[in-house]
């Protein structure tokens, strides 16, 4: 018998444009920069899709509520530790098993579009 996995849906939270203070360099220390985060929370949605009601599903304009307000207040110096922390709020979420963050910073390498970070985190890896 197959074991149908608990976490194999996804909701993607698309191209979130944010402004924060972030980089190890003296003048990124001064003036907000933008980042592009984008996030996919895996979940089971079969509740939610049978019963058509919100408290059966992840509520993700709350989590994109919470990753806005984390962003916009932190000052990290990498965006390995910011991918991180947007990690650990998504997953604040009980229905969340498993998150994929990537964190763009535009512009902050000459001759490139962006450099970015990609991280997967389980539930199981902040278990306290």
């Amino acid at each position: 018998m197959n074991k149908i996995s608990v976490h194999n849906d996804k909701i993607y939270i698309r191209d979130l444009a944010l402004r924060c203070i972030i980089g190890v360099n003296n003048d990124e220390r001064t003036e907000k920069q933008d980042v592009i985060i984008n996030v996919i929370l895996f979940t089971d949605t079969r509740k939610a899709g049978q019963s058509d009601n919100l408290e059966d599903s992840v509520d993700y304009k709350m989590v994109k509520k919470t990753i806005l307000f984390l962003v916009e207040n932190s000052e990290f110096l990498l965006i390995e530790k910011l991918a991180e922390e947007i990690a650990k709020v998504c997953l604040d979420d009980s229905k969340v098993q498993k998150v994929n963050v990537t964190v763009d910073k535009p512009g902050v390498l000459r001759y490139t579009r962006s450099v970015a970070i990609e991280i997967v985190r389980t539930r199981e890896s902040y278990v306290q």
